[in-house]
């Protein structure tokens, strides 16, 4: 637990992955305002309130209160060359006792698809989780659709596991969900299924 009190931050060969801060409002916002046509046929409604300064304030807090708790790791995806901000990705609903796991769940600019960001996002999560963190398994779940977010997670080592009904309310309706998972020893091989 003394792991999650200090302050987290990866870095990978371009990135640098941190908790939000009061500052990132401005970026952030205007990212998400950019992006929303691409992001919302995959994400939940966004409250009426999800721009404003105030609703950023509380993401911070929460962000913070989560690592601190050991029950989420939010963190930013900074592109270290400029500064930008590129989306953000977080290991939530993290378990211990037998468990030992967590639930992975990431979103990028449009404009800053197609160039490996989360690809280089996830690795390094996924080795912070495994290495740093002890767990054991981590999960993932995405729309039948949404094939690029499938593809990445097969490219990261997630291996296809199932359908869950009804997983998750997805721009206003609840949706199917297709489910992977990422294991510290994993021993399944490749699947083709799914």
């Amino acid at each position: 637990m003394l792991a999650f009190r200090r302050k987290v931050r990866l870095e990978t060969e371009r990135l640098t992955l941190r908790p939000p801060i009061h500052s990132d409002y401005t970026p952030w916002s205007l990212l998400r305002r950019e992006s929303e046509n691409f992001l919302t046929p995959w994400e939940p409604s966004w409250a009426a309130d999800h721009l404003t300064r105030k609703a950023f304030t509380n993401r911070v807090y929460w962000a913070s209160r989560s690592i601190g708790s050991g029950s989420a790791l939010p963190m930013f995806i900074i592109r270290r060359e400029d500064q930008a901000l590129l989306g953000a990705i977080t290991l939530d609903n993290i378990r211990r006792g037998p468990a030992q796991a967590g639930t992975l769940g990431y979103w990028v600019g449009e404009r800053y698809t197609r160039h490996g960001y989360m690809t280089e996002a996830i690795a390094a999560m996924v080795h912070h989780a495994f290495e740093h963190m002890g767990l054991s398994r981590l999960e993932a779940a995405c729309l039948p659709e949404n094939v690029a977010s499938r593809g990445l997670l097969e490219q990261s080592g997630f291996k296809y596991e199932g359908v869950a009904q009804s997983y998750l309310q997805i721009n206003g309706r609840w949706r199917t969900h297709v489910l992977y998972s990422a294991l510290r020893i994993d021993r399944r091989g490749r699947t083709d299924i799914g």
